[in-house]
């Protein structure tokens, strides 16, 4: 597991609902998947990439109200490092399943995570 993927997985998990990485097969009513949509060399040193730019997309995912589930998440998140980009209001009218997708950045130097 990537250390962008472990960070996600552990920063989300004082909200006791599933995280998963892309897609979710459980049975649960209330879940999040994440993914990555883009990785960009930010800061070079002498021609090598010292600062990684990562570009996630958090999605939620509920029958239900998730505004209160939304709140949480960004604030779990900002907390760590994570740059909130942009979010939006979705509805999978096959599934009648609520989705929020939250778009966010973060930083990574040279392999180890950093909220600066």
């Amino acid at each position: 597991m990537s250390l962008i993927n472990k960070l996600i997985i552990d920063t989300l998990k004082p909200l006791k609902i599933p995280v998963s990485f892309q897609k979710y097969s459980g049975k649960a009513k209330e879940y999040i998947t994440f993914h990555e949509y883009s990785a960009n060399g930010e800061e070079y040193e002498d021609d090598v990439e010292a600062m990684t730019g990562h570009y996630i997309q958090v999605d939620i995912w509920t029958k239900g109200d998730y505004t209160q589930l939304v709140s949480k998440v960004k604030e779990l998140l900002i907390s760590f490092g994570f740059k909130r980009l942009n979010e939006e209001d979705l509805y999978e009218s096959d599934t009648e399943i609520y989705h929020k997708g939250i778009r966010f950045y973060f930083l990574e130097k040279k392999g180890e995570l950093y909220n600066g």
